[in-house]
């Protein structure tokens, strides 16, 4: 996440962070990821339609950035994508479940960048059984362009305190065809207390919160050299981080004072929020979490469309012991008929976010 000039002032308490000028300057005007960025640019740029498709596919979201797939390409017009079993996270997502929402999110956005270029698509999915490849992909010309398309590289996942300003009724109504949203006072707050709870307890759980840390990248080197996961970049940040401030042992250890903070500020983030949105399933089978991606991508879009932010914050929903009481009580607000909760997340209007940092292409591609 890149933090904000008046958040980077917040955890330092008034201390100098480096001096605006000269060789400090200089450093911090150039600490901006470019090559974990690149992928954004080049989105588009491919001749061979499939791979063309892929280049805005591997721009989803997905969970803790983990970009959890790979791609065979398959004859002239076919494609095979799978499950990378080395990209998990089995302390918060034991079953996978967040995994393939996030194979759904990648799959609806190849297909709305094929139709954007003239190509229909023909999906498979698990043509080998459910331990074999998530989807065959067939390309054909004669696909017709969905305006979603269109929103596709302005699409952020926002993690930010939103503005207080209520949403229209046709803002809430052109969404809810995609998903319940709520913007009633009283479960917006029950949502923002049970966010809360679930934030702290992934935060004190060392196992859980361990497995967050190892995937945070620390600077624009980091960044650059491992673009996956959940990266702490940018000036202030940066600067922090030469104070000794921001750190990875500090993330791990709630009695460090960067740790207090980081707590408040997500906090703060919590409570300025207008309303959530929520994706329910009937079960929750391997096809219905892929449905569930593809809609919660429409989602992000058709919000983008309407100058909304959306963020993601379904640590609630998680299926590890320690969070069961929260995702009960998760279900009982958001849930009925014995429903899945797959997807839960903020709404409201944001301030504008960089692009978060992708592999690219060539290194999602199998060697055939």
């Amino acid at each position: 996440m890149s933090l904000s000039r008046r958040k980077a002032i917040s955890i330092i308490g008034g201390g100098t962070i480096l001096a605006a000028t000269g060789a400090a300057a200089g450093f911090l005007t150039t600490r901006q990821p470019a090559d974990a960025r690149r992928p954004w640019a080049l989105a588009g740029s491919y001749d061979d339609p499939r791979l063309n498709a892929v280049s805005f596919a591997l721009l989803a979201p997905n969970p803790h950035n983990l970009q959890p797939w790979l791609v065979e390409l398959k004859g002239e017009a076919g494609l095979l994508l799978h499950r990378d079993p080395a990209r998990r996270l089995p302390e918060t997502d034991p079953f996978d479940r967040q995994i393939f929402i996030g194979l759904g999110c990648f799959i609806e956005q190849m297909v709305l960048a094929a139709g954007a270029a003239g190509h229909a698509v023909d999906l498979t999915p698990f043509p080998e059984g459910e331990t074999g490849p998530v989807a065959l992909a067939t390309f054909h010309p004669g696909g017709a362009p969905d305006p979603l398309a269109a929103h596709i590289l302005d699409r952020r996942s926002c993690k930010e305190p939103f503005e207080d300003r209520a949403l229209p009724r046709d803002v809430v109504q052109a969404l809810e065809p995609l998903a319940d949203i709520h913007t009633e006072a009283s479960m917006v707050a029950a949502l923002r207390g049970l966010t809360w709870a679930g934030w702290e307890v992934e935060a004190l759980t060392p196992r859980t919160m361990q497995e967050s840390v190892d995937l945070m990248r620390f600077g624009k080197a980091e960044i650059n050299a491992d673009p996956d996961g959940i990266d702490l970049g940018g000036p202030m940040l940066e600067s922090l981080m030469l104070l000794g401030i921001v750190n990875r042992a500090a993330q791990a250890d709630p009695d460090s004072t960067g740790f207090r903070q980081g707590g408040e500020i997500y906090r703060r983030m919590l409570a300025a929020t207008p309303a959530y949105a929520v994706l329910t399933t009937a079960s929750n089978t391997r096809l219905d979490q892929i449905a569930a991606g593809r809609r919660w991508l429409r989602l992000n879009l058709a919000a983008t469309r309407l100058g909304l932010s959306l963020h993601p914050v379904s640590q609630t929903l998680q299926e590890y012991p320690e969070m069961a009481v929260h995702r009960a009580r998760a279900h009982a607000l958001l849930a009925s008929g014995g429903h899945t909760v797959q997807m839960l997340g903020r709404l409201g209007y944001g301030p504008a976010t960089p692009r978060t940092p992708r592999w690219p292409l060539e290194a999602k591609l199998i060697a055939t």
